[in-house]
């Protein structure tokens, strides 16, 4: 089972986001916010997002799904759960670009980027056989197709600065053999022509998905099939993506990595290990769990020399699939977002 399933979100029409954003908006009959099934609620902390974004380099996208629930519910009168709900959408998260044509979110996002002098952060999550056709099922039809879509994921990326987290869960599920054995052979050669594609990029840095401590319990399991996916060429690797591991337990596990790779950097995904991963079953615990709360803010002032960042890669309120009353994979979840927010300590 992959660590949590995610996907490009909706790029659906304005007229129809809007409605969906109103429907979002509307109080619950008792005129108060409820959260969703399954979360507990939560007292509200002040929220100082402002703050934390200012000391990040890495560019806030005012159009995300948080900044529209945000504009949405001030609009309906839901100021308090909107000041909240701050927490996400005035702090910088990954874009996942999607497949087909990269470019138009790609130069947007750029644009904003280059006006306000920071960092972009992307997803390259398009890899053939994505997801052992699990929740976020899909990627390129084929090799061309894949080569043809990140040479022009690169392209778009032109000079501006880049960090890219390179395809969530393509070796880790080599490893755990969730992915076919035909395949991996393709996967490694793909995988290691795109950190190369990238790295042509003067200015973009590219981070290997190396999993997280909960999913390849031996973090050497991890050394060859990174070194045979591009690592030696690329800037480090990633970890804890869309999952819940605390800081302290990804840290240990990636210095470990680091330790068999000649000494290689990593970054952290903190989006939603606030509380750490949910008690029991790990395989129950990636989807959708309840109680869980916003990890520490995106940065790069991490006092570890081994950890280049933490970031937001997962998007905090997209749903991870239809679990515990969720919607699809990688769609926004009002709700679930508001209850990272409230029990968020930072």
């Amino acid at each position: 089972m992959p660590p949590a399933a995610r996907r490009p979100r909706s790029t659906a029409p304005a007229p129809v986001l809007g409605l969906l954003l109103l429907l979002a908006a509307a109080p619950a009959c008792s005129g108060a916010s409820a959260p969703g099934p399954g979360i507990p609620a939560a007292t509200p902390r002040a929220p100082s997002p402002v703050a934390a974004a200012e000391e990040s380099p890495f560019w806030v996208d005012p159009h995300s799904d948080a900044a529209r629930q945000v504009a949405a519910w001030e609009a309906a009168g839901r100021n308090s759960d909107a000041q909240v709900l701050r927490r996400i959408a005035d702090r910088p998260l990954a874009l996942w670009i999607p497949g087909g044509d990269p470019g138009p979110e790609i130069r947007r996002a750029r644009a904003g980027a280059d006006a306000t002098g920071r960092t972009l952060l992307l997803a390259a999550y398009n890899i053939p056989y994505r997801d052992c056709g699990q929740h976020s099922a899909g990627g390129a039809r084929d090799a061309r197709a894949y080569r043809s879509w990140i040479g022009a994921f690169a392209d778009n990326i032109k000079d501006t600065r880049a960090v890219v987290v390179l395809e969530p869960d393509a070796v880790a599920h080599i490893i755990d053999g969730c992915t076919r054995p035909e395949h991996h052979a393709e996967r490694y050669r793909l995988l290691s022509e795109a950190v190369d594609r990238l790295k042509k990029n003067r200015n973009t840095k590219v981070y290997l998905d190396a999993g997280n401590p909960a999913w390849i319990p031996d973090p050497t399991d991890l050394v060859e099939p990174l070194f045979k996916a591009g690592l030696a060429r690329a800037d480090g690797f990633a970890l804890n993506v869309s999952n819940f591991q605390s800081d302290a337990a990804a840290r240990a596990y990636g210095a470990r990595i680091s330790k068999g790779t000649n000494g290689k950097h990593f970054v952290i995904d903190t989006s939603r290990n606030g509380d750490g991963p949910l008690p029991g079953d790990r395989n129950q615990a990636w989807c959708n769990p309840p109680g869980r709360a916003l990890g520490a803010p995106p940065t790069d002032r991490t006092g570890d020399p081994l950890v280049d960042a933490y970031l937001w890669v997962k998007r905090p309120g997209e749903s991870d699939g239809t679990c515990r009353g969720g919607p699809a994979a990688g769609t926004w979840w009002p709700d679930y977002a508001l209850g990272l927010a409230r029990r968020a300590r930072e």
